[in-house]
C-alpha cells in the first residue's frame, strides 16, 4: 500500500482472499513481515544507542555540536523504537478488520487491513493501515453501498464499499471472522467484555462502537462535553480521541500541547498506563488541584497552600458566585483606568476617550496590566507622530512625561488583597455562603480549590503579565466532581484552547459542589455553535446482573435522567452476603473465592479510608501506595476508585448506615456498583442499604 494525499490506499494487484485458507495464509505473511520488521528495528536500536551513547560521551567533554546531534539521536532512537513496539504488538494480534471498496474519487478498487498498528514492508508499503487512518472510518461507519470518508485538510473521497470482514486472531491463528453480521460483531464484542481488564483494554480498539468514533474523530477545532454512563467508555474515548488526533493532525499540534486533567493520582496513573499502547507519549497530566496552579506559574507563591474544600465551597462553586466576581473586576478595571480625552497643552489631543475605549473593548482578554502596556505605547507612537519636525529634546521629554500615563502597578495590589475586597464587598451586600474562616484562610494563603480558581481569574484579569500559551488540548476526566467555577476561570485562563470534557453527573461524588447537571457547563464552555454535547449511554463494562443492581441505584442517584443501556452480556449473579453473622469471615470467603477464578484486579471498597485501612489489617494487606493502580487485590475507598474499573468488585458494609437513602450517597453507592467488570460482591453485617431497592413508581 502507498500513502496519497494522507490517505491510506493499496497498490494491491492481487485479488484479496476470501475463503478460511486464503485468509489463514494472508496472515502467515503479514506475520513474515512483522517478524523481518523487528529484527530490523532490532538491528537499528542497538546502533542507534551506540550512537547516542558515544554523542553522550562527547557533550560531557564539550566537543563542537554534539549536544545538537545527541538530541536528533535520541529522537531517531524513540522514533525505531516505537516502530520496534508497535511491530512486537502487531504480532500478537496482526488486524482486526478489512474493508474492500470502489474508490470512486480516484478510480481504483481497495482493499484494506485494518489494525491497532499500522504496518508497512520495505518502510514504504502499508500492508496493515492504522485504525487512525482516514480510510479505517469506513470500517468503523460505513454499511455496504455508497458512501464516503473525510480526509483532514484534502477533503471527501467517495467510495462504495463492497465487503466488512472482523476478524478474531490470537498470534498466529486466525480463529474466524464475519462479513458485516451485526449479531456476529456483537458476538466478538461480548467476548473480548468477558475477558479480564487488561485484556479488555487491549482489544477495544476492534470495537470501537458507532457513536464512540463519533466522538474520537471529531474535529480538534472546538469544544466537547460528554455525559456517559458508569462504564460506556469515556475515558477510552478520551485516550483514543488523543492518539487520532496526534496522528492526523500532528502538523497543527504536537504532544506536548495537550493535558489531561483529573481528580485524583491514581486515576490519572490509570490513564497514564494506557497511553504507549495509544502510541501516544509525552502528553502532559495533572490533578486539577495542580493545574490551576500550574497556569498561574510564578505568579502562584510559594507561601499559598491549597487545603480541602471549606464549608462554603458550594456558594463558591457555581456560576453566580464567580459571574459576581468577574462583575467586580470589570468595576476594578474600569475604576483604574479611568478613561478619558487625553489632551495636552502643547500638542493638543492625543487621544479621545472613544478611541481609548475602544481599543480597551476589542483587547478585552488582557490583563489591565497588559492593557495598560498597550495604551502606553500606542500613547507614545501617537507622541512621536505629533511632535514629527519638533526639537528632539522636546520629543523625549513628552515620551518621558507620558511613558506611564496608565500605571496600577503603582498600588503593588496583590491578588490575594483584591479576592478579600470582592469577599468583603459580598458581606456587605448580605450575600449569604461565605464564612469568616474562608476570609481569616485566604489572609494567611490557605485556598480550597474555588478560592484558588478565583485568584487565578484575578490573576488573568488584573495582573498577568504575559499569555499562557502552553496548552491547545485539554482533556479533563471525571468532569462532574468540580464545580462551574473553575470551568469558568480555565476558559478565561486559555482563551486559545479547545476542551474535551467527560463525565456523568450521576457520579457525582461531591454532590455540594460538583455538577449535577450539565446546563451550568455549556453555558461556561461553549461559545460557538459548532461545540458538541453528546451522550454516550450503552454501558460496555459491566454484566446484565450488575447493570440491574447500578439500574436500582441510579434511580435514586438521578432520578432516571440517564439511564443505562446494558450490553447484552450475563455473568454471575450478585452475592447477597449481608446480614452475615460473621461478616470478617464472610469477607475473606469472597477474596478467596474470587482470586481463586484467576481475576487480575479485584477491588474491595469501602465507605471511607478509616474503614479501607481497617480491612486491609482485616485481610493482612499493605496500603497501595498514592496513585498506584495495581494488579491483585486492592482495599480502597469509594472516592478513590472513581473512573477505575476491576475485574471484580467486593462492596463492604453497603447498608443504609453507609448508604443512606439521599442522593449524595446514592450517587457514590453506584460508582461503587459500577467499578466491577464481571463480579459483584455486597458482604457486611446489616442489611443492605434500601437504596438497591431502586424508587417507588
Amino acid at each position: 500500500m502507498k500513502e496519497r494525499d494522507g490517505q491510506h490506499v493499496s497498490e494491491a494487484k492481487w485479488k484479496a482472499p476470501l475463503d478460511e485458507a486464503g485468509e489463514k495464509r494472508h496472515l502467515k505473511n503479514c506475520l513474515s513481515v512483522i517478524e523481518e520488521n523487528i529484527s530490523l528495528y532490532k538491528k537499528k536500536e542497538r546502533d542507534y544507542q551506540r550512537e547516542v551513547k558515544e554523542l553522550y560521551q562527547s557533550v560531557k567533554k564539550g566537543e563542537g555540536d554534539s549536544y545538537g546531534l545527541l538530541v536528533a539521536g535520541r529522537n531517531i532512537l524513540e522514533h525505531t523504537q516505537n516502530a520496534l513496539r508497535k511491530n512486537r504488538a502487531a504480532l500478537k494480534k496482526a488486524y482486526f478488520g478489512r474493508i474492500d471498496y470502489e474508490d470512486r474519487t480516484f478510480g481504483v478498487n481497495e482493499t484494506c487491513y485494518i489494525g491497532k498498528n499500522g504496518i508497512t514492508k520495505n518502510q514504504t508499503d502499508v500492508i496493515i493501515v492504522d485504525w487512525r487512518a482516514p480510510a479505517a472510518n469506513v470500517y468503523y461507519e460505513n454499511e455496504l453501498g455508497e458512501g464516503s470518508y473525510d480526509v483532514p485538510g484534502s477533503g471527501s473521497v467517495e467510495i462504495c464499499l463492497d465487503r466488512k470482514r472482523t476478524y478474531d486472531i490470537d498470534g498466529d491463528t486466525l480463529l474466524g471472522f464475519y462479513d458485516d453480521d451485526v449479531a456476529a460483531n456483537d458476538e466478538l464484542l461480548v467476548k473480548y467484555l468477558s475477558q479480564n481488564k487488561e485484556a479488555v483494554l487491549g482489544d477495544i480498539i476492534a470495537t470501537i462502537q458507532r457513536e464512540q468514533n463519533e466522538i474520537i474523530r471529531d474535529i480538534p477545532y472546538k469544544n466537547i462535553i460528554v455525559q456517559g454512563v458508569a462504564g460506556s467508555g469515556k475515558t477510552t474515548v478520551a485516550l483514543h480521541r488523543i492518539s487520532y488526533l496526534l496522528y492526523n493532525y500532528d502538523k497543527e499540534y504536537k504532544p506536548s500541547e495537550f493535558c489531561i486533567v483529573g481528580s485524583s493520582d491514581m486515576l490519572l496513573n490509570y490513564i497514564n498506563s494506557g497511553l504507549p499502547e495509544l502510541d501516544v507519549n509525552h502528553v502532559r497530566q495533572m490533578r486539577m488541584d495542580v493545574f490551576i496552579p500550574y497556569l498561574m506559574g510564578k505568579a502562584w507563591k510559594k507561601k499559598y497552600i491549597l487545603t480541602e474544600d471549606r464549608e462554603d465551597a458550594p456558594a463558591k462553586s457555581h456560576l453566580s458566585f464567580i459571574r459576581k466576581l468577574d462583575q467586580f473586576l470589570d468595576t476594578w478595571r474600569e475604576r483604574s483606568l479611568n478613561l478619558g480625552d487625553i489632551r495636552d497643552q502643547t500638542l493638543g489631543m492625543v487621544f479621545t476617550e472613544e478611541n481609548l475605549r475602544e481599543t480597551a473593548e476589542r483587547n478585552e482578554g488582557l490583563s489591565l496590566y497588559q492593557l495598560e502596556k498597550l495604551l502606553n505605547a500606542r500613547i507614545a507612537s501617537r507622541i512621536r507622530f505629533l511632535c514629527t519636525g519638533k526639537d528632539e529634546n522636546f520629543r523625549k521629554e513628552k515620551l518621558a512625561e507620558y511613558k506611564k500615563y496608565f500605571d496600577s502597578s503603582r498600588h503593588k495590589w496583590t491578588e490575594m488583597q483584591i479576592y478579600l475586597e470582592f469577599l468583603g464587598l459580598l458581606a456587605e451586600e448580605g450575600s449569604a455562603g461565605i464564612s469568616e474562616e474562608t476570609k481569616e484562610a485566604v489572609k494567611k494563603g490557605r485556598f480550597d480549590l474555588y478560592d484558588a480558581a478565583a485568584i487565578a481569574l484575578i490573576w488573568k484579569r488584573i495582573l498577568a503579565k504575559k499569555e499562557t500559551d502552553e496548552f491547545s488540548q485539554i482533556i479533563i476526566d471525571e468532569a462532574q466532581d468540580f464545580g462551574e467555577t473553575v470551568y469558568y476561570v480555565i476558559r478565561r485562563l486559555l482563551p486559545g484552547c479547545y476542551f474535551t470534557i467527560m463525565g456523568d453527573v450521576s457520579q457525582n461524588i461531591r454532590y455540594e459542589t460538583g455538577m449535577n447537571d450539565w446546563e451550568g457547563l455549556k453555558e461556561a464552555m461553549f461559545e460557538k455553535e459548532n461545540d458538541s454535547f453528546y451522550l454516550l449511554a450503552k454501558s460496555y463494562r459491566n454484566t446484565i446482573e450488575i447493570s440491574g443492581q447500578a439500574g436500582l441505584v441510579l434511580e435514586h442517584a438521578s432520578q432516571g435522567a440517564y439511564k443505562i443501556q446494558p450490553v447484552i452480556r450475563h455473568g454471575r449473579p450478585v452475592e447477597d452476603r449481608t446480614a452475615h453473622q460473621e461478616p470478617e469471615k464472610a469477607l475473606r470467603v469472597a477474596v478467596e473465592e474470587v482470586k481463586s477464578r484467576g481475576y487480575e484486579t479485584i477491588a474491595v471498597i469501602c465507605r471511607c479510608e478509616e474503614e479501607a485501612e481497617e480491612v486491609r489489617m482485616l485481610l493482612g494487606l499493605e496500603k497501595t501506595a498514592p496513585g498506584e493502580f495495581k494488579n491483585g487485590v486492592m482495599v480502597l475507598p469509594v472516592t478513590l476508585t472513581k473512573g477505575l474499573e476491576f475485574d471484580a468488585v467486593i462492596l463492604w458494609k453497603p447498608d443504609e448506615e453507609h448508604y443512606g437513602v439521599n442522593k449524595k450517597d446514592a450517587k457514590l453507592l453506584y460508582v461503587a456498583i459500577t467499578r466491577a467488570l464481571h463480579e459483584l460482591w455486597l458482604v457486611g453485617d446489616r442489611e443492605k442499604s434500601p437504596l438497591f431497592e431502586g424508587r417507588e413508581a
